[in-house]
């Protein structure tokens, strides 16, 4: 069974018990993080780290672990599920409080978290690339905090999933902003473009390590922004994220990307960004 951590506890999956008057339940008050374990090491931890402290500062939580202590908690949780290759969730909430809209000042946040098996992104996406469609983007003015308040992002998946696509890309006064649960690249003319960093994305962690990868391989690249039009004209359109890593989309909107395949930019990056992986500190060698 799944062990998971709670408030310092290493627990049975069946056994946690969450108040239903924590403010994470009744206002969806909180921040998470998703970090990939690959051979039992945690991947970019201080990135995510960092990204944490970020969105907590943002929300005004405040917790006492140090990033010494959460590389200790996890690593154990990690242990006691087995090593391999594992997918942490984590989550802060501000914590237990009578239901008021005003922020009590006197309570201790709900810290939490739990892992589940990292699966390989299955060898047919790699060689057909996905599908996608776009979409207004309705979410908040603040996408760059990670809060546990996801429902306009599932709403916006969801309908891309039920118009048989994987992701939406959105749209926001004629700009791109992001994937609902990943961030975007487009490819044009041999340069690798993305839009800037601000309050309507998530500064993803695999964004920020692609880009790096790309200066360190020197690929052109750059933040700039993403007019909707440029998408229908992109040679190549990417998708990233954490656990998916990089999806080149072969279709967006039923229209084929570029020739409708991965694109020989695509190919170059993920085959650098896997040989970093088996390089990176701690690292053996993996069986994806």
């Amino acid at each position: 069974m799944t062990t998971i951590y709670l408030n310092g506890e290493y627990l049975p999956g069946d056994q946690p018990c969450i108040s239903p008057l924590d403010r994470g339940f009744i206002f969806g008050d909180g921040i998470y993080e998703v970090i990939p374990v690959y051979n039992g090491h945690l991947f970019r931890l201080e990135e995510h780290l960092d990204r944490l402290d970020n969105s907590l500062a943002s929300v005004t939580i405040k917790t006492t672990l140090s990033h010494q202590d959460w590389h200790d908690l996890l690593d154990e949780l990690i242990r006691r599920n087995g090593g391999g290759n594992q997918s942490i969730y984590l989550q802060v909430t501000r914590g237990v409080a009578a239901r008021d809209h005003a922020f009590p000042r006197d309570i201790s946040p709900t810290i939490f978290a739990m892992s589940n098996p990292l699966k390989a992104v299955a060898a047919e996406v790699h060689e057909h690339g996905v599908s996608a469609i776009t979409l207004e983007d309705i979410r908040w003015k603040y996408c760059h905090i990670k809060t546990i308040a996801l429902l306009p992002n599932i709403l916006l998946r969801q309908q891309a999933l039920d118009a048989g696509a994987v992701e939406a890309i959105l749209v926001r006064d004629d700009e791109v902003t992001e994937g609902a649960a990943s961030n975007l690249f487009i490819v044009r003319d041999g340069e690798i473009l993305t839009p800037p960093k601000g309050p309507l994305l998530l500064p993803g962690i695999t964004r920020d390590l692609v880009l790096e990868l790309a200066h360190q391989a020197g690929i052109p690249c750059r933040e700039t922004r993403i007019h909707p039009d440029e998408l229908k004209s992109a040679d190549e359109i990417w998708l990233t994220s954490s656990t998916k890593e990089i999806l080149p989309v072969t279709h967006l909107d039923d229209q084929a990307v570029g020739s409708g395949h991965p694109g020989k930019l695509w190919q170059r990056m993920i085959a650098i960004y896997q040989d970093y992986k088996q390089d990176y500190p701690g690292q053996v060698e993996q069986h994806d």
